[in-house]
């Protein structure tokens, strides 16, 4: 099936200009035709593998402000402040004695937003080609519905694994201050009070956490962006596109809502790591050549 480049309208074969707005017909094809057959499009978008200045043409840019933006932009700011303390120190300012912790504390900040600053610059770099469609492979926007059935499903899981991690930890907590308190004669109470405070505080934490981001999640822009080796899914970057790192399984599932399961591997400090996403979908697009490109890329 032929599209012009300019305007998107479907072309009959060998026709020469477009019938909706003149353009000149070039020789490409969209491979990957995924929306089920319907007169009535959704409000999802498939795009195949062609030029970016191809992709400009036929696809109408995303309104998406790129999240990785704000992080880059801060740290840099960080960075300079810290490098400004440090200054001051070395020239000796007698109107601004800085003391030497302080600038031992500034030097690990300034590294640190550093460090942060170029990680996320990479990000924002590839979620930025997801916005103009470089490496976009699909993206579609959730519905009210779906976004709030997406969300229910993440704070339910968040909450069954922050109890599993409350447990362990309350535990861990009174094995190592019960220990403290059976075996000092001095000062039970106090450290009787430090537990249960830490407990209370770790409690907090685990159960308000969920709370905090189901709202976050719902207020977040919906926008679901796959792409060759990342992905944006209402909010968040997910990113395979490193040494020692892929997908390990992609596939449609119907349960708990239609969408697409994404495995995928990365390697640092602690080993391998192994992380899953559940990715709603509308009902109407059909995800078959969607799995089959992933793939294909990784």
């Amino acid at each position: 099936m032929k599209y012009c480049t300019n305007c998107g309208q479907k072309l009959n074969e060998g026709v020469k200009f477009c019938t909706s707005c003149g353009e000149k017909i070039g020789d490409f094809t969209i491979k990957n035709e995924v929306l089920k057959k319907s007169e009535t499009p959704s409000n999802s978008k498939i795009i195949s593998t062609l030029k970016p200045t191809e992709i400009n043409k036929i696809n109408t840019k995303i309104t998406l402000q790129n999240s990785q933006s704000k992080i880059v932009k801060k740290s840099w700011y960080t960075a300079i402040f810290f490098t400004l303390v440090i200054v001051v120190a070395i020239l000796d300012f007698d109107g601004l004695p800085v003391h030497p912790a302080i600038v031992m504390i500034s030097i690990f900040f300034l590294l640190t937003s550093l460090v942060v600053g170029f990680i996320f610059k990479s990000r924002e770099k590839k979620l930025q080609s997801l916005i103009t469609g470089e490496n976009l492979i699909a993206s579609w926007k959730l519905t009210t519905k779906e976004k709030e059935q997406y969300v229910n499903f993440l704070f339910k899981n968040e909450k069954i694994k922050n109890k599993g991690i409350f447990i362990i930890t309350v535990v861990l907590i009174v094995i190592i201050f019960g220990g403290f308190i059976f075996f000092i004669e001095e000062g039970k109470a106090a450290m009787f009070f430090v537990m249960i405070a830490l407990i209370t505080f770790i409690a907090l934490f685990a159960f308000g956490m969920p709370f905090y981001y189901k709202n976050k999640n719902l207020t977040n822009d919906g926008n679901i962006l796959i792409g060759k080796k990342f992905a944006y899914i209402n909010g968040y970057f997910h990113n395979w596109d490193f040494p020692l790192s892929g997908i390990k399984k992609v596939s449609i599932i119907k349960e708990p809502f239609y969408g697409l399961f994404f495995q995928y591997y990365y390697t640092d400090r602690t080993f391998r790591n192994t992380e899953e996403i559940n990715i709603p979908a509308p009902e109407n697009l059909d995800l078959k050549e969607v799995v089959k490109a992933i793939k294909n890329y990784n």
